[in-house]
């Protein structure tokens, strides 16, 4: 979940104890070569954090009912019914996981260089990561919660994006928008976009972009424009079939309102952090995208714990309900990872597999 996930490099030594002797390094996913000595961890990028952190909060509303509604024997993904959930629907409703399964594929890639600067086998390690994902994605789907997205996220890293790491960077591109129409032009949508937003990501970082993303607020700004101007006839096709969801156009309309949407927030949210807003958006989302895992998967057991406080059945929850549910989990998470990023370097989920991949235990505590 996170996008820098490259260990401490102590005494100069790398990760799996390779002193940089032995067979040549793996060449960068970027297509440069590789330096054959170690180097501290790559700086976090901010806007990655915040764009991480902003996607969570929006998932959390989406899912605060299907998570609730875990003993009725099946996964509910609707919307509140009635007018009052109609803008959720048109705002919410899957226009956040694109930005989460995009920042997936760029926290993989960028991983990987990561990797291929330190690590012998690098490629190894980032299966190593993914299979440890795996792990914690079933203990949650049996669990917890059979919406688990983590599981879809390593089964397809694991079939995709780890295979993609052996083609060149245009093969990547170009095969990322291919997988991302396909299912649009079967009517399809959801899971089923994963996909290409992974390999989306990946080539962003393949090509630079992502090293750029900060550097700039025209560029953000008229894409923005362009996902906008697309966005507002998608909706408005969304709006026109909402009365038969059962229209297989529904489901098309929804997808693509989805991705434009959320190529919208992101790139709002790009410009905002190049304006005095800067300080306080990393304020109120970095401290959640830091530690994503920890809050994604403790967000289930919270809202679980508070379906049982509250009792009945979640689908009488009102719209005011599930905002006031998503609230209190958010700002107790913002809270607890605000203060224990303070004193700590990472999560303690991102702590754990950040130990699992690499396997080395990374230092945990900050200097004083």
């Amino acid at each position: 979940m996170s996008h820098e996930d490259s260990p401490p490099v102590l005494k100069a030594e790398h990760p799996a104890g390779h002193q940089g002797s032995g067979p040549a390094r793996p060449r960068r996913t970027d297509g440069r070569k590789t330096p054959t000595t170690s180097s501290p961890g790559r700086p976090r990028i901010a806007a990655l954090d915040v764009l991480r952190g902003f996607a969570l909060c929006g998932i959390l509303l989406v899912n605060v009912k299907p998570i609730a509604n875990v003993d009725v024997g099946h996964v509910v993904v609707d919307s509140p019914a009635g007018p009052e959930g109609a803008w959720l629907g048109l705002l919410v409703d899957q226009r956040f996981f694109p930005i989460f399964s995009l920042l997936f594929g760029i926290g993989f890639a960028l991983l990987l260089n990561s990797a291929t600067d330190r690590a012998a086998a690098p490629r190894t390690l980032l299966l190593r990561r993914l299979l440890v994902l795996l792990g914690m994605g079933l203990a949650h789907m049996f669990l917890l919660w059979r919406g688990d997205i983590l599981t879809v996220y390593a089964v397809i890293g694991l079939l995709v994006l780890l295979p993609s790491t052996w083609l060149p960077r245009w093969a990547v591109a170009g095969l990322a928008p291919v997988l991302l129409a396909a299912p649009l032009i079967a009517g399809q949508n959801g899971i089923v976009l994963v996909p290409g937003l992974l390999l989306l990501g990946s080539a962003l970082v393949r090509y630079g972009v992502i090293d750029r993303m900060e550097q700039s607020t025209r560029v953000p700004a008229v894409l923005g424009l362009v996902f906008a101007a697309g966005a507002v006839p998608a909706l408005w096709w969304q709006v026109g079939l909402a009365g038969d969801t059962n229209d297989p156009g529904f489901g098309l309309s929804m997808a693509v309102a989805g991705l434009l949407l959320a190529g919208v927030y992101v790139c709002v949210l790009l410009v905002l952090l190049r304006t005095p807003l800067r300080p306080a958006l990393r304020a109120v989302f970095a401290p959640l995208g830091r530690m994503a895992l920890t809050n994604y998967l403790t967000a289930t057991i919270l809202v679980l714990a508070t379906g049982h406080v509250l009792g009945g059945s979640p689908e009488s929850w009102s719209l005011a309900t599930v905002f006031l549910i998503a609230g209190a989990i958010l700002s107790a998470q913002w809270l607890l990872s605000t203060l224990w990023l303070r004193r700590y370097r990472y999560g303690p989920l991102e702590w754990l597999w950040r130990w699992a991949t690499w396997a080395q235990r990374p230092p945990l505590r900050r200097s004083p």
